[in-house]
């Protein structure tokens, strides 16, 4: 998992390897993801702290010979590959929860926050661009930056949030709605951004191929959801009619077939694999007998053992020790905290502003904060494109984790006295009496 190159290993060792890494990855997000629930945190906040300090950050300075011995460099392929395929499942999955009939519903409210949700903190991270670019020596043509840095702000992490809501127990109320609604076209919106932007780094910013690779993009888009979606439905209706809303060996193989070849079309466009597997999600997204056939078992499996993986890979490239200037640490702690005008402060003032009272408007306002897993895909995505350095990558991934960590003690703070506070007291989250997810 470590970036270097080296020589081939016997298959039975390199098995062993990968074993042996696979128990320490797991076991620590199991021991992180139980210590932060009992610190009021989500699980998968202890999962992320879980795969940053199995890095450079904790584990390699500590026992280098051990971390030498764990973490191998001649198993990287391996787990590049089940990183990736682990993504794909996992973008799948959130592409399915995609619900189009928020875009039918959204109300006044849902609409204006979804839009400053986006516009606020992309103009933020926009601004601060030109000044990382030149204090930290970056390559990339600052225009990749300035678009980059503003969909990795602007994102909010849907499945992240999900999870938050339904251990509170909140997501039937009125602000787990709108919240919900906006987050989700919020992340449709940044994920379309940020296929553009990888289109146009892979062209090398060359006008004429930039183009192309866009217009097959939104050629892709159209045909996945004008086309690929309704036949999608008509087959599985007919499918679930001869099955009794079972799902054999062949449709999940079938699926998955699906799948590999929506990842293949994306990354011959240009863009990578994972923007393919979300829109074959978002095409299936509303197909009830799909979400109940595939149900909680294979959403358990994907976040259970892919997610650390994609933790710990993330963990490899992330040295918070090599924040080693005052100068770096000041440009993380102005990042960190655009990145919460740009949401927090920037959703709630909309939200009060179209009736909610302000402690209502807070909630809102904490929640698509909430970063996590979609801006840790995001910068993942930005480190091997080239459009980020190490220094950068650390400080963004460290913005990640800040505006999650701080989303359940802000909505502790507020819910009293909202319509919130009976769903949340029963739900026993704030009590220490959490229901097991």
């Amino acid at each position: 998992m470590i970036l270097a190159d080296a020589t081939p290993m016997p298959a039975q060792q390199m098995i062993a390897t990968v074993l042996v890494q696979l128990i320490v990855i797991l076991t620590a997000a199991r021991l992180s993801g139980w210590l932060f629930k009992k610190f009021r945190q989500p699980v998968v906040v202890g999962e992320i702290i879980g795969g940053i300090l199995l890095g450079p950050s904790l584990f390699q300075p500590m026992a280098p010979e051990l971390y030498a011995s764990i973490f191998r460099p001649e198993v990287q392929p391996a787990f590049l590959v089940i990183k990736e395929l682990g993504l794909m499942l996992l973008l799948f999955i959130v592409g399915m929860e995609f619900e189009f009939s928020h875009l039918k519903r959204l109300g006044r409210a849902a609409a204006m926050i979804s839009i400053v949700g986006i516009a606020l903190p992309f103009l933020l991270g926009a601004g601060l661009a030109p000044v990382l670019h030149e204090r930290l020596h970056l390559r990339t043509p600052l225009w990749g930056l300035v678009l980059f840095l503003g969909t990795a702000l602007s994102i909010t992490a849907l499945p992240v949030l999900g999870r938050i809501m339904m251990e509170l127990g909140i997501t039937k109320t009125t602000l787990g709605t709108v919240t919900i609604s906006a987050a989700a076209v919020d992340d449709a919106t940044a994920w379309i951004l940020l296929a553009s932007i990888v289109s146009a780094v892979k062209s090398q910013f060359d006008l004429v191929q930039t183009l192309k690779m866009i217009v097959l993009t939104i050629g892709f888009i159209a045909l996945m959801l004008l086309v690929v979606r309704p036949l999608l439905h008509r087959l599985l209706d007919r499918y679930f009619r001869t099955t009794r809303h079972h799902l054999d060996a062949l449709g999940l193989s079938f699926l998955l077939i699906l799948l590999f070849l929506c990842g293949l079309a994306t990354l011959k466009i240009g863009i990578f694999a994972e923007f393919g597997a979300f829109l074959l999600g978002a095409c299936l997204s509303g197909h009830e007998k799909l979400h109940q056939a595939l149900g909680d078992s294979f959403r358990n499996f994907v976040t259970a053992f892919f997610l650390p993986i994609f933790f710990t890979y993330t963990g490899l490239h992330t040295d918070i020790g090599g924040l080693n200037t005052i100068e770096q640490v000041l440009l993380t702690g102005i990042i960190i905290v655009a990145a919460v005008v740009g949401k927090f402060v920037g959703c709630s003032v909309v939200a009060r502003w179209n009736g909610f009272r302000w402690r209502e408007a807070s909630i809102i306002g904490a929640m698509m904060n909430t970063r996590a897993l979609m801006a840790l895909i995001v910068i993942n995505v930005g480190y091997e494109q080239g459009i980020l350095n190490r220094t950068l990558f650390t400080m963004l991934v460290l913005m990640a984790i800040a505006t999650t960590v701080m989303t359940t003690p802000l909505l502790y703070f507020l819910y009293r006295g909202t319509e919130l506070e009976p769903a949340i007291d029963q739900s026993g989250f704030y009590s220490g009496k959490v229901r097991q997810s």
